[in-house]
């Protein structure tokens, strides 16, 4: 019997422990984590990210403050604000949300966080740090922290003799998704799009992760029976029997045919995404504890 891994439920799991922590937090200090969210422009979908991450902040117990700045902002007026979040003590975590208006250097911006901030986990000292192994003084990126933790419930902390295959080599997901797994012990291997075989590659794979941004890329004959599946992906695919111009949202595995092969899937939607926000709570959270000078917590 498969089991499809409940992405929910684990980021409740998350959230509950991030509330109890900022609790304390507050009683032995005086003083909640702070997260402040950078808004650039009236990109929809931005509007809507930013808007769940404000909302979860406070009911973790956060002190949440959101800057939203015109879309004709300035590159000196975007890295002046980062400069003051990054010099005020009651900030805890800093997130610009991406992606940028195309006028701003969104990689400058990001470099321009102070890394003990970076509660996106996307800063080259945090990439560092988790390369390094570590996981004392760095922020890990959000989404590959969020997936570990979904192969954690199923594999435990240990994975050592296990075969990981990461596809997809992206800074933001491939590349820190292949170091956690390192760091647990498993064989890992990254697949991309100049690989010779991948779907060979997949087929020798005990925890295949998929992150490619391409629909239902993985079929049922890429797993390998009895594997773990962590769906990264998002995307949205025609679905002309909701009616004319609807959408419906799939990830990079064709779950249908994969999950009966496989021992463990995470759909899509439900999955790694709501993990993310979850992962970005704990990170405000760590960075808190440590600003004070307290062991952080782990999740």
């Amino acid at each position: 019997m498969t089991t499809v891994i409940d992405g929910k439920k684990a980021a409740a799991s998350v959230i509950e422990a991030v509330t109890r922590a900022a609790t304390d937090l507050e009683k032995d200090t005086g003083r909640r984590p702070g997260l402040a969210v950078v808004l650039v422009g009236t990109d929809p979908a931005s509007q809507t990210y930013v808007a769940s991450k404000s909302r979860m902040a406070k009911e973790c117990g956060f002190t949440s403050v959101q800057h939203t700045l015109s879309e004709e902002t300035t590159q000196e007026a975007l890295m002046a604000l980062v400069a003051e979040l990054n010099a005020d003590p009651s900030v805890d975590g800093v997130l610009v949300q991406l992606p940028l208006p195309k006028h701003l250097d969104s990689e400058k911006v990001i470099q321009s966080i102070l890394p003990e901030k970076d509660v996106d986990g996307l800063h080259v000292v945090n990439a560092g740090k988790l390369a390094t192994g570590d996981s004392e003084t760095g922020l890990v990126s959000c989404t590959p922290a969020g997936a570990m933790i979904l192969v954690r419930s199923i594999h435990g902390r240990d994975l050592s003799g296990l075969n990981a295959l990461v596809i997809g080599r992206s800074n933001l997901f491939g590349k820190p998704m292949a170091q956690l797994l390192l760091a647990a012990n498993a064989t890992v291997t990254i697949g991309h799009s100049r690989s010779r075989d991948l779907p060979a590659l997949a087929r020798n794979a005990d925890i295949l992760v998929a992150a490619v941004g391409r629909p239902e890329m993985v079929k049922a004959d890429w797993v390998k029976p009895g594997a773990t599946v962590i769906d990264v992906g998002i995307n949205r695919i025609a679905a002309p029997e909701r009616g004319e111009g609807r959408t419906r949202l799939v990830g990079d595995v064709a779950f249908p045919e994969c999950a009966p092969v496989a021992g463990a899937i995470s759909p899509v939607p439900g999955g790694v995404g709501p993990m993310t926000i979850a992962m970005l709570m704990a990170n405000t959270v760590i960075a808190a504890y440590r600003a004070e000078g307290k062991p952080a917590p782990k999740f």
